[in-house]
């Protein structure tokens, strides 16, 4: 409500026009499209967990959609502990702990090149910083495939192929140019008054950087860790390729319990051990997706 001053009066002036009608046939059509949209992502995820939840005999009956008439959890014990993934029958234990180490260890590598990189290309540019930028920018839209044996071959010079620092490392570099755009937009967004000002204060690169960059660039940081985070732990290319049979992440283990062809294919197993794996980034997902939002509105804006 805003406020008009007139020969010295203030006077209150409410909203104009007629008031919206509660439904209309837009809100319908809106309401109408959000819902089968769900509807279309959600079914797949029931017909997976109530899979997951029946017996093999109860499977083969046909009924998709149905609860289990009989509950039973053992398809997700075995997921986790006992499954045959390959020669060994270990379950998804080991791949997630694999899984668990490689994220921990690529996203805070990552994530902190590409905030230093995004920081020197928005505030100290030198001869050449644009082209370098867009070169980086280009390099993601480069297919994995292409550079995956050039890759082998480096890695095998230095000695870190299939081995865990190895795979760390290719995260990184694929982790550069996505993040270093994310991060060089949003300290473009931020007034340069403050950049000058440390400078007129006589801090230099680092300080700038740990004592003004990096705390304000809490949320879009979220948004790399997010990013980083979903895709790291949902690869399957890079872990079957860089890491090595010791370091296999959990999407690996996953694709050999499913296509496992010896005896009877458990179909509850398999959407058990599908679940399980897809569960970190969705978990990721839920919790942090407001603070998503927030990440990308806050560089979006030029302030």
């Amino acid at each position: 409500m805003s406020t008009e001053t007139m020969s010295g009066s203030t006077a209150l002036v409410g909203p104009q026009g007629a008031k919206p009608r509660r439904i209309t046939p837009a809100r319908i059509g809106v309401y109408g499209f959000l819902i089968i949209a769900a509807l279309f992502f959600l079914l797949p995820l029931w017909v997976m967990i109530v899979t997951s939840l029946k017996t093999l005999p109860e499977i083969r009956e046909g009924h998709l959609f149905n609860w289990p008439a009989i509950l039973t959890f053992d398809p997700w014990i075995k997921a986790w502990d006992t499954a045959c993934t390959g020669r060994d029958c270990n379950g998804l234990k080991p791949g997630f702990w694999n899984s668990v180490k490689i994220t921990a260890l690529s996203v805070p590598v990552s994530i902190m090149i590409a905030m230093i990189n995004g920081y020197a290309l928005s505030f100290w540019k030198y001869k050449g910083s644009e082209f370098l930028f867009g070169v980086l920018v280009f390099g993601a839209f480069v297919p994995y495939q292409v550079v995956i044996y050039p890759l082998i071959i480096g890695l095998s010079k230095v000695g870190l192929f299939a081995t865990l620092p190895g795979i760390v490392v290719v995260h990184t570099i694929f982790g550069m140019p996505i993040l270093t755009l994310l991060f060089r937009n949003f300290f473009a967004s931020l007034p340069v008054e403050l950049f000058k000002a440390a400078r007129v204060d006589g801090a230099g690169f680092w300080g700038i950087f740990f004592r003004i960059m990096m705390p304000m660039s809490v949320p879009i940081a979220i948004v790399a860790v997010i990013l980083q985070v979903t895709g790291i732990w949902n690869d399957f290319l890079f872990g079957t390729v860089f890491a090595g049979r010791e370091n296999m992440p959990m999407t690996v283990q996953l694709n050999n319990i499913v296509t496992t062809t010896t005896g009877v294919r458990e179909y509850n197993v398999n959407m058990a051990a599908t679940i399980l794996t897809a569960l970190v980034p969705l978990v990721v997902y839920f919790i942090s997706g407001k603070w998503f939002v927030r990440g990308i509105a806050a560089g979006a804006v030029k302030g």
